[in-house]
């Protein structure tokens, strides 16, 4: 099983944090986002992880390689257009890693395991997008609205009538979702504002063309976290904490992170 993680922007919102490294390097609780990503990631059975890199890729490059993650193998993947696009054009780089299926994580999500493993139980469409519901959605929640199952629309500006969730910038293709998202993301890329686009537009209009192909899971009840600005580092942190116990218990905790 593979894993895309988009990680090639600088995460500017997040400075003076990522004035010279990336937000995927951006510790919390000690080790960067990236390895508390990964680490998870193998404990769901992830053997093949592929990291999109953009902004001081050299920096990514050079922690990956010194990872020391017996049974997954990391690699990254430059995208040279990361200064002037948004991750529509990381996930166009990374297609051919998704020819027969795969994750794509946002490099900014923390998640628990479980966050993965309800997701690989549950995913049955071809495109399947994890989702958390509560009780508030503000104007930057990548908004859902389903029915049923199916996802009808995914966007930041849906209105709050038609909001059911909340995409958590996890989602699952098996080889049929991953060849027509691919084609989707060819098209919008082609449109005047494509290179501005987040991939999860190409998702939307994929859901809107072809209803049944995208469905939803929820995870709600576990814990997960996006890291977009200083604020959310406190989160984080305390997420941090407990994953911790967790990766313990699976022997996966990264180096230097005891029960102590």
């Amino acid at each position: 099983m593979k894993a895309v993680i988009l990680s090639a922007g600088q995460g500017r919102r997040l400075l003076p944090y990522t004035e010279d490294r990336p937000k995927c390097l951006v510790p919390v609780e000690g080790q960067p986002i990236v390895e508390w990503q990964l680490r998870c990631l193998r404990e769901q059975g992830v053997t093949e992880a592929v990291v999109v890199t953009g902004f001081q890729t050299q920096a990514v490059e050079a922690f990956t390689a010194q990872l020391d993650l017996p049974g997954l193998t990391v690699r990254t993947l430059f995208n040279p257009f990361f200064a002037v696009a948004d991750n529509l054009a990381s996930l166009y780089m990374a297609r051919d890693e998704l020819r027969g299926g795969g994750i794509i994580l946002n490099g900014d999500t923390l998640f628990e395991p479980a966050v993965l493993e309800r997701l690989l139980q549950e995913a049955s469409a071809p495109v399947t997008v994890t989702i958390d519901r509560k009780s508030f959605y503000d104007d930057d929640d990548m908004k859902v609205r389903l029915d049923g199952n199916r996802l009808a629309e995914i966007g930041k500006t849906l209105p709050a009538a038609n909001v059911d969730g909340e995409s958590i910038g996890m989602i699952h293709l098996d080889s049929i979702g991953a060849a027509a998202l691919d084609a989707t993301i060819c098209e919008v890329l082609r449109q005047p504002d494509g290179l501005r686009r987040w991939y999860l537009s190409a998702v939307d209009l994929l859901a809107q063309r072809q209803p049944g192909i995208v469905e939803a899971v929820s995870i709600e009840g576990f814990r997960w976290g996006e890291i977009d600005c200083p604020a959310d580092l406190q989160k984080a942190e305390a997420l941090t904490r407990d994953l911790r116990w967790i990766l313990l218990a699976a022997n996966e905790a990264p180096a230097g992170i005891t029960a102590a």
